[in-house]
């Protein structure tokens, strides 16, 4: 089946990267607390789509070896087709080297159990980040 986009939990310690998006009526959960990720561009896999939207949201450019948990879930925004959710670390230097791009209000890291709780984060994300959590232990 085919997949529309990624999204990926980028952890340093207790703390996951977050975007704050846009506040437009025209794009879904506005003003919401978002991570990283979008939609697949032609036919590039799962994780080259991720790595190429963290590439365009924040100037990070990952290897894929970084992401270290995966899984595919129905996807939040195109019925009947998938979404992947992955997650992986990022150190201190990466993260002094971020370098925003043009999507969405800001970013900041937030605390895990800060993001989980909040009631302007996206909570399908919510859901796949505590289901990560679970399984990588």
């Amino acid at each position: 089946m085919s997949f529309s986009g990624a999204k990926v939990a980028l952890l340093n310690g207790d703390r996951v990267l977050t975007i704050l998006r846009d506040d437009v009526p025209s794009i879904p959960w506005p003003g919401h607390w978002d991570l990283p990720g979008g939609g697949r561009e032609g036919r590039e896999t799962p994780e080259a789509c991720v790595l190429r939207e963290v590439a365009e949201e924040l100037g990070l450019f990952l290897p894929p070896e970084r992401l270290l948990w995966r899984r595919c879930f129905a996807s939040a925004l195109d019925p009947g087709l998938l979404g992947w959710f992955f997650a992986g670390r990022i150190t201190a230097d990466e993260l002094a080297q971020v370098r925003f791009g043009n999507e969405g209000q800001g970013w900041q890291m937030m605390p895990v159990a800060g993001f989980l709780a909040h009631p302007k984060a996206v909570g399908f994300l919510q859901d796949r980040l505590a289901l990560c959590l679970r399984e990588m232990g």
